[in-house]
């Protein structure tokens, strides 16, 4: 018997990886209501493309950022302006890490 006819192969899409997701997309990617979004972009967390919400669209890097974000409120009881302040220390130590690594030095 064919291997590829008894197993079907499993089909995903990797939200990471995508471009244009809608509020009601990353909503549901991070499990949490559309409030909690919008709570991250005012706190600067995420900085969507379009003006309205209803126009907003997200990449996979906000859903990245989003879900850190909600992890560490759910788990460590981190307000979201703290969250913001996490996330602004951690794309500044990714940056000086890129310039190590570019000086040899890790």
């Amino acid at each position: 018997m064919d291997d590829k006819k008894a197993f079907p192969q499993p089909s995903a899409i990797i939200l990471e990886e995508q471009n244009d997701l809608s509020l009601g997309e990353i909503c549901q990617a991070c499990s949490v209501r559309v409030e909690t979004i919008i709570e991250l972009v005012d706190e600067g967390v995420l900085s969507p493309i379009g003006r309205e919400p209803h126009l907003w669209l997200f990449t996979g890097a906000h859903l990245r950022r989003a879900t850190v974000a909600i992890r560490l409120q759910r788990d460590l009881g981190v307000n979201m302006a703290g969250a913001a302040l996490a996330l602004q220390l951690l794309d500044e130590l990714d940056a000086l890490q890129a310039k190590l690594r570019k000086m040899g030095v890790i």
